[in-house]
C-alpha cells in the first residue's frame, strides 16, 4: 500500500508542477522562473540533508556524478520550462516523461544489458513521439510554436536521462536527499546568483505562487517516490511515471486545451511504453 500511495503522490506532485509551470512560464522567462525553482528546491531539500549530516566521500569521489546530475536536471528543466511556454501540457508532459527510456538508451551505451522486450517499449515511446508531435495541420504561427515545444521536450528528456543516469550511479550510496540538495545548491550558484546579480531575477504578483509551487511539488515528489520505492520499486516507479497522463488530464479540464487525435493516441502509446519499461528495467 505504501508503495502505491508514494507512487500515486509522486506522480500528482509532478503533474501539478508540470501544470503550474506551465502557467507561470507565460508570465516570466522560463531561465527566470528555474532560478526561483531552483532556489525553492534548495531550501526545501535543505533541511533534510543537513538534519542527517554531511556522508562520508561527498566531495571527492560522489562530486563528478553530482555535477552530471545539475547539468542533466538544470538543462532538462530550462528545457521544459521552454516548452511548456510554447506547447500544451498534454503535449509536452508525456514527451518529457520518456526520461527514463532516455536513461535506458544511456545505459545500454555504457555497457549495460537491456531487459527483454525493453527495446519494443522504447520502440513504441518512439513512435508515441512522434505522434504526439503531429500539429493539426497548416503552418501557422501555432503549429511552429507547438513544432519548437516538441523540440525542446524531446531534448528535455534527453537531458533528464542523463541527470537519471547519473543518480542511480549515486542512489547506493547517498541518502536521497543529499543527492538533490547539493544539486539544486549548485544549481542556484550557478543560475539563480548569476541572475540576481544581472538584476534578471524579477517576480510578479501573479507569477509568486504558481513558481514557488512548482520548487517545493517537485521535490516533494521525488520524496514521496523515495518513500515508496523502499517498499516497492517497481510498483512506485511505474505509478509515478503516469504524471504525464494526470496533467494532460487535468489541462484537458482546467485549460481548455484539446489534442487532435493522432496526438491523443501517441499520448497514449508513450503512456503505455513508459510504464512497461520501467517495470522491465526494475
Amino acid at each position: 500500500m505504501i508503495a502505491i500511495l508514494g507512487g500515486l503522490t509522486a506522480a500528482a506532485m509532478w503533474a501539478a508542477s508540470s501544470l503550474c509551470t506551465s502557467r507561470s512560464t507565460r508570465m516570466l522567462p522560463p531561465v527566470v522562473v528555474l532560478g526561483w525553482v531552483l532556489l525553492a528546491g534548495a531550501a526545501i531539500s535543505a533541511p533534510f540533508a543537513l538534519s542527517s549530516g554531511v556522508p562520508d566521500g561527498l566531495v571527492g569521489e560522489h562530486l563528478g556524478w553530482l555535477l552530471v546530475v545539475t547539468l542533466g536536471n538544470t538543462a532538462g528543466l530550462l528545457c521544459a520550462y521552454s516548452s511548456l511556454r510554447f506547447g500544451k501540457v498534454g503535449v509536452v508532459a508525456p514527451i518529457t516523461s520518456a526520461q527514463g527510456a532516455a536513461a535506458a538508451v544511456i545505459a545500454v551505451l555504457a555497457g549495460e544489458q537491456l531487459a527483454a522486450g525493453a527495446g519494443i517499449a522504447l520502440g513504441a515511446i518512439v513512435i508515441g513521439v512522434a505522434m504526439s508531435s503531429i500539429a493539426r495541420g497548416g503552418e501557422d504561427e501555432g503549429d511552429r510554436r507547438e513544432g519548437l515545444a516538441v523540440s525542446f521536450a524531446i531534448a528535455a528528456a534527453a537531458f533528464f536521462g542523463i541527470g537519471l543516469f547519473a543518480m542511480g550511479r549515486l542512489s547506493e550510496e547517498l541518502p536521497v536527499a543529499w543527492v538533490l540538495f547539493p544539486t539544486r545548491l549548485l544549481g542556484v550558484i550557478v543560475l539563480t546568483v548569476p541572475l540576481l546579480v544581472l538584476g534578471r531575477l524579477r517576480m510578479t504578483r501573479d507569477a509568486r505562487p504558481l513558481v514557488i509551487a512548482s520548487g517545493v511539488l517537485e521535490v516533494l515528489g521525488l520524496v514521496a517516490y523515495n518513500v515508496g520505492a523502499r517498499e516497492g520499486i517497481a510498483v512506485a516507479a511505474v505509478l509515478s511515471s503516469q504524471f504525464a497522463a494526470i496533467a494532460a488530464v487535468a489541462a484537458y479540464f482546467l485549460f481548455r486545451e484539446r489534442l487532435a487525435r493522432v496526438q491523443i493516441a501517441g499520448v497514449v502509446v508513450i503512456a503505455l511504453g513508459v510504464a512497461v519499461l520501467t517495470a522491465l528495467q526494475l
